[in-house]
């Protein structure tokens, strides 16, 4: 009986290693093709969620395969970075591995785009920062207003207008300096700013935006998306 038991012991460690070495292959196979159907620069960084690994594999689909895209995968400036959930992936093993797929079906995606506050102050004029604030976007910068320059620091909402991210100032002060209202509320309006996000790889769609500690997170989400390249 001992016997028996460490015999299954041995089985069940051969299979959990035989699974977690098909995954590893088979991440690098699907991020391969992720890369070539969807358009991208580079293979990503892949991650097939689920266990058993090898019962996907064998029916040819995948439940969740995680992707992590960075600014260069994504063929996008400095400070762009995206991680989606790719559900329910058609993708024969059989034919990851013979490099024959043709196209990849993917019932739905979602995920986030990240646009770093860096990035994102490097389309407005120099010396504007950006940073996260009570939900918001605290943008500091020096505008000029009837032939002055007013350092000003203001606290923004950020919005989705179509394909454009929208910061909207709507409070505004000047930074340790007497400045009149009216000129402080005329100074706000040149702190308003759209940035056109990049289109994004796999037909996503923008859905939604909030700021976060690293950047503007752009939510995204893709359904019956078929990948082609």
């Amino acid at each position: 009986m001992k016997a028996l038991l460490v015999l299954v012991v041995l089985l069940l460690g051969a299979a959990v290693v035989a699974d977690r070495v098909g995954e590893g292959i088979a991440e690098e196979r699907v991020a391969a093709q992720v890369a070539q159907r969807g358009g991208l620069a580079g293979p990503p960084s892949v991650d097939i969620t689920g266990f058993p690994f090898l019962t996907q594999a064998l029916r040819g689909r995948y439940d969740e395969v995680r992707v992590s895209l960075t600014a260069e995968q994504l063929g996008q400036p400095a400070g762009t970075t995206a991680d989606v959930s790719l559900r329910g992936v058609q993708l024969p093993l059989a034919d990851a591995l013979s490099g024959s797929v043709q196209e990849v079906p993917v019932d739905r995606i979602d995920g986030a785009a990240t646009l770093s506050y860096a990035l994102l102050a490097a389309q407005l004029p120099g010396g504007t920062t950006l940073a996260p604030e009570g939900g918001g976007v605290r943008v500091t910068r020096t505008v000029q207003v009837l032939g002055r320059d007013f350092p000003l620091t203001a606290a923004g909402t950020v919005g989705l207008a179509g394909q454009d991210l929208v910061v909207d100032v709507d409070e505004a002060a000047a930074a340790g300096v007497d400045v009149p209202d009216a000129v402080v509320d005329r100074a706000a309006d040149l702190l308003d700013f759209r940035y056109p996000v990049p289109a994004l790889p796999f037909g996503l769609q923008l859905t939604g935006v909030r700021a976060a500690p690293d950047g503007v997170h752009v939510a995204v989400e893709a359904t019956g998306t078929v990948l082609r390249g």
